[in-house]
């Protein structure tokens, strides 16, 4: 009886240890990097991060074929855009550092926020540019909601799915 005890004592913890570093892991690749920055921001945290790990994965060196840069891969012209917009001094050898990254593409996230009236467009317009979904908006046009009835670039609606379902899951992991 004992040693039937000691087996499903060992078989119950083993489950609970696999099921911890599942967890764990999990955690590991959804982290919040510069959450003092990302809260600050005013825009929503799951929004940012999602973003983040379909850019760059949070690396804070990536760099595109493009010359995106940084952990939310901003071109250069796009943060000096956001730069002036908000006077904030512009420093290109910045882009790398994550926390300057990382607010400054928040800032450009909030203002596609209010330029595109849906979210799947404003994230549309992250990964496409603002002129090329404004352009689709007028030749294809939206839905009711400010959805746009039709992303012509496959790139950019994959990369709409991934922040979506990035998305759900840091909503579930954290809200």
């Amino acid at each position: 009886m004992r040693k039937r005890i000691l087996t499903i004592f060992a078989v119950g913890t083993g489950a609970v240890t696999v099921m911890l570093i599942a967890l764990f892991s999990v955690w590991a690749a959804y982290r919040r990097p510069y959450r003092s920055v990302v809260e600050a921001s005013g825009v929503e945290p799951a929004l940012v991060y999602a973003v983040m790990k379909a850019e760059s994965g949070f690396s804070a060196s990536a760099k595109s074929g493009a010359g995106a840069v940084g952990i939310m891969q901003l071109l250069p012209a796009t943060a000096e855009f956001v730069c002036d917009l908000n006077g904030i001094p512009f420093d290109a050898a910045r882009l790398y550092d994550g926390g300057y990254n990382t607010e400054l593409g928040c800032l450009y996230l909030k203002y596609l926020l209010k330029r595109f009236p849906c979210t799947e467009t404003a994230i549309a317009a992250y990964n496409a540019g603002e002129g090329t979904v404004a352009r689709w908006e007028r030749e294809i046009g939206c839905t009711q909601d400010g959805a746009l009835r039709r992303i012509p670039f496959p790139e950019t609606e994959r990369y709409l799915k991934k922040v979506q379902k990035f998305r759900k899951i840091y909503l579930f992991l954290y809200h």
